[in-house]
């Protein structure tokens, strides 16, 4: 039976660096809930990084850094606008909505998984601002890379923060991929983010080579107290955070980010070249960066499911294989020997 596990990059290892990188800070006492030095070192790091200074807080999960950024862009009778695929909106349980205090998750219709800028403006126009009966828009929610692997180019991001900001919305991006994201598009983080318009960043590393870190980066630092006080209320601010961040700290030193994103992006590139080739094989979404949407003829899903390989059968024979930063064309090559066997 196989063990190549395409079903998510969730269930790739830690990488090894970022094991080190833990193991390094397991010495000794140190200053506890982010008064440690690797903490207070992480905030200067990816000030570095993003060009600006920014407010970092390390947190434990992706939905808790959505929600909790979330929670300090819109009031409880707010409304968050993001593209109908949102993993706030039909992955996260509510959470958005709970830690807002009852702020409205409103989905809009996306191509490819992305939002469109006259889509986001014709909604916010008919909103009702004003109408104390409507709730009221109050930010809008970017994934980069999206829910279906396809990207918002820059440009892109900048007309959709134009429109927010025109309206006095703020605006939140979803970077569970970010690394991904920006090794594909060959941007800087800064030109993908806050000079774009984007107000704050969950900047994803769990999915992409960490342990379980995420970070909350502000960007629009007049938000960073109230959001203090909103993940020590969440149970955010962990007793022993040296350990998230000195994940965070190992993913960004020395382009390590970029580098394991690349690779991972790369097998995607070649496992859906490879798909694309076979018969009955149909590409649903562009492959932009690690994920691959295909369908697939229901005998050679029931064959590699068979055989081992770890895939995620949407129904309808919408199939879903993301790889993450440790596949290797090796693995790739077996698994299309496996699937042009069953084509």
């Amino acid at each position: 039976m196989s063990q190549i596990n395409f079903r998510s990059d969730n269930v790739a290892p830690v990488s090894e660096a970022v094991v080190r990188a833990i193991l390094a800070v397991n010495e000794g006492p140190a200053s506890s809930y982010g008064a440690d030095a690797v903490t207070q070192r992480l905030q200067d790091n990816f000030s570095r990084l993003f060009e600006t200074k920014v407010r970092v807080f390390p947190v434990s999960t992706g939905t808790a850094a959505n929600a909790l950024s979330l929670s300090a862009l819109a009031p409880p009778y707010g409304a968050i606008y993001c593209s109908d695929v949102g993993h706030i909106n039909d992955s996260e349980c509510g959470a958005a909505e709970f830690f807002t205090g009852g702020a409205k998750i409103v989905p809009l219709p996306a191509t490819n998984g992305r939002l469109a800028a006259a889509t986001l403006e014709s909604a916010i126009a008919k909103a009702g601002i004003g109408n104390t009966g409507k709730v009221q828009p109050a930010a809008i929610s970017l994934t980069e890379a999206t829910e279906r692997g396809t990207l918002y180019k820059v440009d892109e991001v900048k007309a959709l923060a134009a429109i927010a900001k025109r309206y006095r919305l703020k605006v939140h991006m979803d970077g569970a991929r970010f690394a991904n994201a920006v090794a594909a598009l060959g941007v800087t983080p800064a030109e993908l983010t806050w000079k774009a318009g984007v107000d704050v960043l969950s900047f994803g590393a769990t999915k992409n080579g960490a342990m379980s870190a995420e970070g909350i980066v502000v960007f629009d630092l007049s938000l960073a107290d109230d959001l203090a006080y909103r993940c020590r209320r969440a149970g955010q601010v962990h007793s022993k955070m040296r350990f998230i961040s000195a994940q965070l700290d190992a993913f960004v030193a020395d382009g390590l980010w970029l580098g394991l994103a690349r690779q991972a992006n790369a097998m995607a590139a070649r496992l859906s070249a490879g798909l694309v080739a076979l018969p009955g094989v149909e590409l649903l979404y562009p492959t932009e960066i690690n994920e691959v949407f295909v369908r697939l003829p229901q005998k050679m899903i029931k064959g590699l499911d068979d055989q081992g390989f770890g895939i995620l059968d949407r129904g309808e024979g919408m199939v879903r294989l993301v790889t993450a930063f440790n596949v290797t064309a090796a693995d790739v090559d077996t698994f299309l020997v496996a699937a042009r066997g069953l084509a």
